[in-house]
């Protein structure tokens, strides 16, 4: 996942940095809460910095940190201590801070007070809004420099600045305090054994308009942020696990995806998954629509929000600078940032080769889960140009595969899911040259074909389906061919601008097995080399093996471990009866999110785990990240091999469930119109609540393959 061109992680927030999330705003401080400017610190609000310095002194000390903890994704509490005059280790003063974040913040500040003697304090809060683009904070190169003026009014201060025709502003509202542009202060006597409190809160003001509001205003009151998770809390499914530490892992998955969720503001309705925090909580094309997918048997209403918007935004005209082309899917989208710093030089950058047929997959996935049928139609048209994108600009040299190469020098060097600059290499370290064909985007085309052929098929137009089936066998065959390298036993990551086969061994390969691209003789040899040393990590598959050139534990793409990989990798080892291998990888993921406290990381560093007893943290993960918060659900779904086709009439489970993990009790999980109970004792599956017309099997749902071949269109393998 990529938000810039020089390297594609994110700038490093440091060590003990505590991250707050809620939609689309998000706050980053250090651990005793304070927030500083000179680090990539803030609370963010629609992609700009609007508090850069949040610095609480007492008595002219910062806090001692104790604890920071996040009690859910949008809160935290702070546990610090005043630092003694004296000398002495123990102070008397502790101080606790709890913070919310929404449009904005909401901090309640209380001192507690140990000691038998009153204890005076001056409390001291210095404020600063630079109003930064996120880019900016990001890479440490915070440059422009706004007009500003602080104007304090009763317990409030206003910061507003302009910069050009740009008019942004911020309140801070403190109340009781002594305010002066400079800073908020308060002079109170803690009693002995007791304790003083007050709220504050920022929140945005543009334009001389009154601040918004998201906070609670009285004691009792839920915030909204709240009722925002007690709503999604309503609708998705519960769970119990007899495995008490893989139960509190997809629980935290639940949670951090419920506040990943972005509304568009243009169709309030329509939620969708941003990429992850802090740096990308924003749509992404290809993030977004892996996020919803995997997140499909929990809210299946979040990838039919994600495909109906970027649908909205799907390109029409040719744009070098943007990368845009009539039909293709857009790679992010960025709110307030200013344009020179978004790649492309625009707010929309379409540099992303996957995003497209992933669209028209992700389409078929959601088609099967029981959307009424004019709003899937709706939807059609789009997949269509898409595939036109796929068959006129994707595949530019007319070999049959899609391949991309950047329009601009400021747009990604690579386009695929390896979006760093070093990406895409040989087996001997040197990086490939572009156009690029991909293994897994080939694969991504191969299954946008068949689910487009089986809509098709399923809405009465059996000649469209015949013709996008026998596209689809074609491009297999011819894949198979170009891309096998049959000393090597496993597949090329890539073909490069000469049509040569990028020899590295990468998990790319892995995420061809799901799509059933892979012919069947090849299959035990891919996932032997999978699970071989040089691959599994003893945490997870590398994306790429330890014995080649580029390789490199600490790398973002070049021998790290991602969850969202992985959880693809087991799916389609799954598919062919791999069934210890898949189970292997889910239980390495599992227990590598004990170490982080339930949540897996956007990616961990590759060392073994012979070397290393702990999976080593990358440094500039992103954390919570969507397609690793749903990796859990995809794992444990995949798993129990559960899945449904409404309009077929079909329920499908058949788990595979290590012993280890438990048995597993379901409520409310969506089905149809209709809400169904799953218990699964000793791998054996029961099912209550089916709504009528929907059939339960113990089985694996028909691939589109086998569905394809049932409509006598054709053997697919």
């Amino acid at each position: 996942m990529a938000g810039w061109n020089a390297d594609t992680a994110a700038g490093p927030v440091g060590p003990g940095t505590v991250t707050l999330v809620e939609g689309s705003s998000f706050c980053i401080s250090q651990s005793n809460g304070d927030i500083q400017p000179d680090h990539p610190h803030g609370v963010f609000h629609d992609d700009t910095r609007i508090l850069s310095r949040w610095n609480l002194l007492i008595n002219g000390q910062s806090l001692e940190s104790l604890t920071a903890s996040t009690t859910e994704p949008y809160r935290a509490l702070f546990i610090g201590r005043v630092p003694r005059s004296d000398g002495y280790a123990d102070s008397p003063l502790i101080v606790e801070r709890v913070r919310e974040v929404g449009a904005g913040i909401l901090e309640e500040v209380t001192i507690r007070n140990y000691s038998t003697e009153e204890t005076e304090c001056e409390i001291t809060l210095n404020v600063e809004a630079d109003f930064a683009d996120l880019f900016e904070v990001k890479e440490a190169r915070v440059q422009r420099q706004w007009e500003e003026s602080r104007m304090p009014d009763g317990d409030s201060l206003a910061i507003r600045a302009a910069w050009r025709d740009v008019r942004k502003g911020v309140v801070v509202r403190a109340s009781g305090a002594d305010v002066t542009a400079e800073a908020l202060r308060y002079r109170v006597a803690v009693p002995p054994r007791g304790r003083w409190s007050t709220r504050l809160s920022v929140v945005p003001a543009s334009d001389g308009a009154a601040p918004s509001s998201f906070v609670r205003q009285s004691g009792g009151e839920t915030s909204p942020s709240d009722r925002r998770r007690q709503e999604w809390v309503a609708k998705i499914p519960k769970l119990h696990m007899g495995n008490r530490s893989i139960e509190r892992t997809l629980r935290r998955s639940y949670d951090d995806l419920g506040a990943l969720r972005i509304e568009d503001p243009a169709h309030p309705e329509r939620i969708v998954v941003a990429a992850g925090a802090p740096w990308f909580m924003t749509l992404f094309g290809r993030d977004s629509l892996w996020a919803s997918e995997m997140a499909l048997p929990v809210d299946p209403s979040l990838a039919l929000g994600t495909l109906q918007t970027l649908a909205d935004r799907q390109g029409k005209v040719v744009d070098p600078m943007s990368e845009e082309e009539p039909g293709k899917i857009l790679h992010e989208v960025r709110l307030g940032v200013s344009t020179g710093l978004s790649l492309g030089g625009k707010s929309v950058y379409y540099g992303s080769v996957d995003a497209t047929p992933q669209f028209v997959m992700t389409l078929g996935s959601v088609s099967r889960w029981g959307f009424a049928k004019d709003t899937i139609t709706a939807l059609l048209p789009h997949a269509d140009r898409a595939l036109d994108w796929v068959r006129n600009y994707g595949d530019k040299d007319g070999d049959g595969f899609v391949e991309y190469e950047r329009l601009n020098d400021q747009g990604l060097i690579n386009q695929g899911w390896k979006d760093s600059w070093d990406g895409i290499n040989f087996a001997d370290g040197r990086l490939a040259e572009p156009p690029i064909a991909l293994c897994e985007v080939q694969a991504l085309v191969y299954s946008a074909l068949l689910s487009r052929a089986w809509m098709a098929y399923d809405g009465g137009d059996t000649a469209l389906a015949a013709q996008l089936t026998a596209e689809a066998a074609e491009l297999k065959k011819r894949f198979n061919e170009a891309f096998w390298m049959p000393d090597r036993g496993y597949y090329a990551i890539a073909l490069d601008g000469k049509k040569r086969q990028v020899d590295a061994c990468a998990s790319n390969m892995g995420q061809c097995l799901w799509h059933g691209i892979v012919d069947e003789d090849k299959i035990p040899s891919v996932a032997e080399r999978l699970m071989s040393p040089e691959m599994f990590s003893g945490w997870g598959v590398r994306t790429l093996a330890s014995d080649m050139g580029a390789y490199n534990p600490a790398s973002y793409h070049n021998g790290s471990v991602w969850p969202h990989d992985n959880a693809v990798i087991a799916v389609g080892l799954l598919r062919y009866g791999f069934v210890k291998e898949a189970q292997r990888i889910a239980t390495a993921l599992f227990e590598a999110a004990e170490h982080t406290d339930g949540r897996l990381p956007e990616l961990f560093c590759g060392f073994s785990r012979d070397q290393v007893a702990e999976p080593v943290p990358y440094p500039t993960a992103c954390s919570p990240q969507a397609w690793a918060a749903t990796t859990p659900i995809m794992l444990i779904t995949s798993l129990m091999r559960y899945d449904a086709h409404i309009s077929r009439g079909g329920f499908w489970m058949d788990p595979a469930l290590p012993e280890s993990y438990g048995d597993l009790h379901i409520t409310n999980a969506p089905m149809g119109s209709g809400r169904i109970t799953i218990d699964i004792t000793a791998s054996e599956p029961t099912v209550q609540g089916l709504p009528d017309g929907i059939a339960f099997h113990r089985d694996h749902r028909p691939w589109l393959t086998e569905l394809m071949d049932q409509a006598g269109l054709g053997d697919q393998g």
